[in-house]
């Protein structure tokens, strides 16, 4: 297969466009994608995103230039506005793959024409039933074990989104498409029936379906705000599925060489969505790392005012080592059984009442100050979140909301960092001081960094202006000339952050996160112990600086779930630097 072909996705963020994305990558192509709000796109890295938007042609052009082949995900429901769009396609491109539908409703039909006629080469995808449609059926199977809905007996082909994605790929990059029209579908013709009795078998709880009439689904589906042309069309599908199942399709594996795969496979790759329980690490105990356990827990819903997350990852902080411990009990009680995770990166999967400016499908960082984020699933509060960076793979940016807010706060609101002062950052090897010398580099002020020989390396590469190793080197010895500010992150001997003050200017301010700091009683300086807090706002502000290119996240290690006791242990060892992130 052709290597380094420069593709354009469109739709590149929707189910499809995604499988799209990622299997050009595998391929070795480059990816483009257009979107009107580049920033928000969430793509993987490699993909190149760039401003572009199919209802105003003429932002195309930029994301044209070099292209070879196009992925058309056609997102109107009519072919006005396209003829526009093929003439700019055809000024750069040779070759367009279109999704079309295998009911070739009237407006599909007038955009394959128009394709045929463009000069271009031209594969049309007509896929028949999405596997991904039983995802309508997860809400009532968590909840009742049961599908409610007409024509259980309408049968069909069930095609994985992977597999269209595998032969959009064949089409863009390889010879030997044009001018094909692909009917693709699933290996099987099952029934609606059969469909949720294999969803049962896969999550291991039996779930039945349970016949309704036409008008009872149609009721429900407007009231739930789908167009009425659509559920009329949806219905009378099935009704006719009923009599004349629909055959399956050998096309995927004569286009991929590969079978297609089963209704099966699919619902164990998204068997979450239908189980009424998800893994999480919770403790049900104080104790040493051995009370972590990787289990099974009831999977929760979301409240007023709250979101349900698909949690890509959390990140480990030091401090729940003390929470785990016990050590935290008096200043932060907890119900146990307890699920840890504090940071949480992922992807909206539900939305409560009460709940604005935030909806299904977004992708979000926040700190929780609950808990809760170390499984597949939290209902966090709204009002903590802020939506996730644009440049940061989604399950690095758990490594951001607790480590970075701490950093913001002990700078500005206690330290007081602005341009031209002097800062010594101690213990700015770990995940917050990472943070710490990049905001105070970024605010203009001059960076001093006490860090060991494993992250010094990294310290400097995020701009400190001198680095310390105080395990060789006293800190006095060190500095040239006293510092308006000292921020200890560090967790040091009362002695050792005592000796800290002599550091600093008549005037000056120590703020510590980790150890507090009793000055003498005749030294001329502000010392503070702080505790950091929540803030969306200022989360917001440092995912801007991220997507500015201000700020960058530093993963140092990633891990399944399954390993957060082995992570435990390794910190409390002194074997972990950084930040580290688990995904479940």
């Amino acid at each position: 297969m052709p290597e380094q072909r420069r593709i354009l996705v469109t739709g590149a963020t929707g189910t499809v466009g995604r499988q799209v994305v990622a299997q050009l990558l595998e391929a070795g192509a480059g990816v483009r994608a257009p979107a009107r709000d580049p920033e928000a796109a969430g793509l993987p890295d490699g993909v190149e995103v760039v401003r572009g938007d199919l209802a105003d042609p003429d932002t195309l052009h930029a994301s044209l230039n070099g292209v070879e082949a196009v992925f058309l995900l056609w997102p109107f429901a009519t072919a006005e506005g396209m003829p526009a769009v093929l003439d700019v396609i055809a000024t750069h491109a040779r070759r367009i793959v279109y999704l079309s539908s295998a009911a070739v409703r009237g407006y599909e039909r007038q955009v394959e024409q128009l394709i045929e006629r463009s000069g271009l080469e031209w594969t049309f995808l007509r896929p028949h039933a999405f596997a991904a449609n039983a995802l309508r059926w997860a809400g009532q199977i968590r909840a009742e074990a049961a599908v409610r809905g007409p024509y259980g007996a309408a049968a069909m082909p069930p095609l994985h989104e992977r597999d269209l994605a595998a032969v959009a790929v064949r089409a863009l990059v390889g010879d030997g498409h044009n001018g094909a029209i692909y009917e693709l579908t699933g290996p099987e013709t099952l029934t609606q029936a059969e469909q949720v009795g294999i969803i049962g078998e896969v999550i291991g709880r039996p779930v039945r379906w349970e016949e309704t009439s036409p008008q009872t689904a149609r009721q429900r589906m407007l009231t739930q705000g789908w167009p009425p042309a659509a559920v009329d069309g949806i219905l009378q599908a099935q009704a006719e599925m009923v009599t004349v199942p629909r055959a399956a399709t050998a096309t995927v594996g004569e286009v991929t060489g590969v079978p297609a795969r089963t209704f099966r496979t699919w619902v164990n790759d998204h068997a979450g969505e239908f189980r009424d329980t998800m893994k999480a690490a919770r403790i049900h105990e104080y104790g040493d790392a051995s009370v972590i356990r990787y289990e099974e827990v009831p999977r929760p819903a979301p409240g007023p005012g709250e979101v349900l997350i698909r949690v890509a990852a959390t990140s480990f902080n030091p401090s729940e080592t003390a929470l785990r411990s016990g050590m935290l009990r008096a200043v932060l009680p907890v119900d146990l059984p307890y699920i840890l995770g504090w940071d949480v990166s992922g992807t909206i999967a539900e939305v409560g009442d009460d709940v604005e400016g935030l909806a299904v499908g977004d992708r979000v960082i926040g700190r929780l100050d609950a808990g809760g984020a170390a499984a597949e699933y939290v209902a966090a509060p709204a009002g903590v979140l802020a939506k996730a960076p644009a440049t940061v793979p989604l399950a690095d940016a758990a490594a951001i909301p607790v480590a970075a807010l701490t950093a913001w706060q002990v700078l500005f609101e206690h330290a007081r960092i602005t341009a031209g002062r002097r800062v010594l950052i101690n213990g700015a090897g770990g995940g917050v001081g990472v943070f710490a010398v990049q905001l105070a580099r970024h605010a203009g002020a001059t960076v001093i960094a006490t860090a060991g020989g494993r992250s010094a390396a990294a310290v400097r590469e995020y701009g400190a202006d001198q680095i310390i190793d105080y395990t060789t080197t006293a800190l006095a010895d060190a500095l040239d000339g006293p510092v308006d500010a000292v921020v200890n992150l560090a967790p040091i001997s009362p002695e050792a952050a005592v000796s800290l003050v002599s550091l600093l200017r008549p005037g000056g301010v120590i703020a510590s996160v980790a150890t507090p700091v009793e000055p003498p009683a005749d030294a001329d300086v502000t010392a503070l112990h702080m505790v950091a807090r929540n803030d969306a706002k200022q989360l917001g502000e440092i995912v801007e600086l991220l997507d500015a290119g201000a700020l960058v996240v530093d993963v140092a290690e990633s891990h399944p779930l399954s390993d957060l006791a082995l992570v435990h242990r390794r910190s409390e060892a002194g074997q972990t630097r950084g930040k580290i992130i688990l995904f479940p």
